[in-house]
């Protein structure tokens, strides 16, 4: 809750005039406690999720040969029925689960300095926060995600996420609800090491939502603006490690590859990439001498 009865007040107090999102932001959090503000945040993470992964999967529904071709598992088809189910069970996760944990850790978010009040951030200080974010929660996610490929951990928790071989947008956050909890402590860890405002910190988490949507969409696109950020994984990249499964060693980054690069558990991706890359160079030579094929497919 700001401690300004008007703008007038908080004027004064930062020795300028408001910005107009300043102001807009005066208006709507003036009256409102930081608890319900800090409670929007589960409500972003549920309209992330209905929403994002709609525009994929309308078009596999209306229009599934415009985009068959970027497919990374072509020959894999998901019912709608079993992204239906795991819609409904994100959700109870998200009510149930997360939720609650949002709500309890109130106080802790009080006490790394999440602020919600004047002045905002600049978009510079905003945009250095969440690339603190997104190093510090990839570098300690892929030690938990790594953790939950053991014997114990993939038994017992992690194999719910892998019961999509073939990702979707909607599996994204579809885990054991420990897992959700487990991969969610990294995704706090980067604001209360740099704390921001909580505007930062609801777009953190509608951005790190979107990203991992983005990760198991399970396709492939060629203008996708993230291709052009270092070190991005990508969906080709963790649909690998879905592709493989239980037995993966490979590709645990939740964001970026430099982990699994320094860490050598990137070797089987590179490899069968590399496999794959020979597969086309020698099917496009035989097609230039006239022979006819079938038409490549990845991990077939």
């Amino acid at each position: 809750m700001l401690p300004f009865t008007s703008i007038g007040e908080a004027e004064a107090a930062l020795g300028r005039n408001l910005t107009a999102v300043e102001g807009v932001w005066f208006q709507y959090s003036a009256g409102m406690h930081d608890f319900w503000l800090y409670a929007h945040n589960i409500v972003f993470l549920l309209l992330v999720y209905s929403v994002a992964p709609l525009p994929v999967a309308l078009a596999e529904l209306k229009r599934p040969k415009a985009i068959h071709k970027y497919k990374l598992q072509p020959k894999v088809h998901v019912p709608v029925a079993d992204v239906l189910k795991c819609y409904k069970n994100v959700v109870k996760t998200f009510l149930f689960a997360v939720g609650p944990l949002q709500l309890v850790s109130f106080p802790t978010i009080k006490l790394v300095g999440i602020r919600t009040g004047l002045p905002l951030p600049s978009v510079w200080e905003a945009a250095a926060q969440l690339a603190v974010y997104f190093v510090v929660e990839d570098y300690f996610n892929y030690w938990l995600h790594r953790a939950l490929h053991s014997r114990w951990g993939y038994d017992h928790i992690h194999r719910v996420h892998h019961e999509f071989s073939a990702p979707v947008g909607f599996a994204a956050p579809y885990a054991h609800w420990a897992e959700v909890l487990i991969l969610g402590f990294p995704a706090f860890l980067g604001p209360a090491i740099a704390p921001c405002h909580i505007l930062v910190f609801w777009l953190w988490f509608v951005l790190r939502h979107v990203e991992a949507i983005e990760t198991h969409c399970g396709y492939d696109f060629p203008q996708t603006p993230t291709k052009y950020i270092p070190f991005y994984g990508g969906a080709e990249y963790h649909d690998y490690h879905h592709y493989v499964g239980g037995r993966s060693h490979s590709n645990f980054a939740s964001v970026f590859t430099y982990c699994d690069y320094i860490y050598g558990t990137d070797k089987g991706y590179r490899y069968q990439k590399g496999q794959l890359a020979m597969l086309k160079e020698q099917e496009e030579a035989k097609n230039q001498n006239g022979e006819t094929n079938g038409m490549w497919e990845k991990y077939d």
